[in-house]
């Protein structure tokens, strides 16, 4: 163990990207939960450097990324561009520290697990790179009730369609929505083709088309057979998760206008039939998952009932019509908590309990 360790019996850790908008997520985090930490530092680039962030009560100032400011590290959480963690958090674990990853860079290396804690939390143990690697938001808002769903019935199949927020495009997904949202208001829209467009201009940040009033079947770069980049992260990293490697998935995924917290439609197949009844059971009682479903009642989760929450809210729970062994559902959850903040820090903090 290094660093703080030694001293407190608590690990230091670094928060690597600790501007960003999944940083300062993690940061309302640590001051929340339970205080497992030494001594906490804030990392960032070099023109965040001398900023001052508060966390458990104090003023932190934010440091430029490099080796020294990553020495005696127990524990970093990285949240930084792909090629920003693929050259940094080697460096992390040659220096001792455990690294929890957020980026895309390693989530599907053989010698990094993928963990989410309620689902594969055993995963975390084997690390031969030192790296841990975070899913991917719009994995990480449904597999929580499909993984305790799998350890009851056994998956055999699953198709997917995301609606995914602006804020997994970072400020700049938010900002383009908020301006575009501003360039619309008061105007009429939808009775001919091009009024959006025309509307916003050529003002889609990081979207390939207007968001702001529309859906957008689109989301990350393009894959072979006219696939996205996200849509194939969807299928291989809950394949990893599971533990099952060969398990068809098909995925849709579509942006939406909603700030901050993803929904999904989900058909999940499974070994044997399957009652409604016994879902329900399990979904209520599955960690990390909050079953939210009476239709009459007109309670269904929606991204305006889960931002700001913890779980994976489940509704809309119902076999399918012509499979009994399958099952339909609707899962929510805040794509900056879940689909990323919390499932770091949770990795974190499963580190921490080993490094004690």
């Amino acid at each position: 163990m290094t660093g703080d360790a030694g001293r407190t019996g608590r690990p230091a850790l670094a928060v690597v990207g600790a501007t960003g908008a999944v940083g300062a997520v993690m940061l309302q985090m640590l001051s929340q939960r339970a205080d497992v930490w030494g001594e906490i530092r804030l990392i960032a680039s070099p023109r965040s450097a001398g900023r001052k962030l508060a966390v458990r009560g104090e003023q932190i100032e934010v440091a430029a990324l490099s080796e020294e400011a990553l020495a005696g590290v127990d524990v970093a959480l990285f949240d930084v561009p792909d090629e920003v963690a693929a050259r940094w958090a080697p460096v992390a674990a040659a220096q001792g520290a455990v690294v929890v990853d957020n980026s895309g860079t390693f989530r599907l290396d053989a010698d990094v697990p993928l963990v989410v804690p309620e689902v594969n939390a055993h995963a975390v143990r084997r690390r031969p790179r030192g790296i841990v690697a975070n899913p991917h938001c719009t994995t990480l808002s449904v597999i929580v009730a499909l993984g305790a769903l799998h350890a009851e019935f056994g998956l055999r199949e699953l198709v997917i369609s995301s609606y995914q927020a602006v804020s997994a495009a970072g400020h700049a997904g938010v900002a383009t929505l908020r301006r575009q949202l501003s360039l619309v208001a008061g105007t009429e829209l939808g009775t001919s083709p091009g009024d959006l467009r025309r509307a916003v201009g050529d003002d889609t940040g990081p979207f390939p088309e207007p968001v702001a009033l529309n859906v957008v079947p689109w989301a990350g770069t393009p894959r072979a057979d006219g696939w996205s980049s996200e849509e194939m992260t969807v299928r291989d990293e809950t394949r990893k998760i599971l533990s099952l490697p060969q398990l068809p998935v098909a995925v849709t995924c579509v942006r939406v206008p909603v700030i901050t917290a993803h929904a999904l439609t989900v058909h999940a197949r499974f070994e044997g039939e399957v009652t409604v009844a016994g879902a329900r059971e399990i979904l209520a009682t599955a960690p990390g998952v909050v079953l939210f479903d009476d239709p009459e009642a007109g309670e269904f989760p929606t991204p305006a009932d889960v931002v700001g929450t913890d779980p994976t809210w489940v509704g809309r729970l119902r076999r399918a019509l012509d499979d009994p062994t399958a099952l339909e559902l609707f899962a929510c959850a805040d794509n900056l908590r879940k689909g990323a903040a919390l499932n770091t820090v949770q990795i974190a903090e499963l580190v921490a309990a080993e490094l004690r």
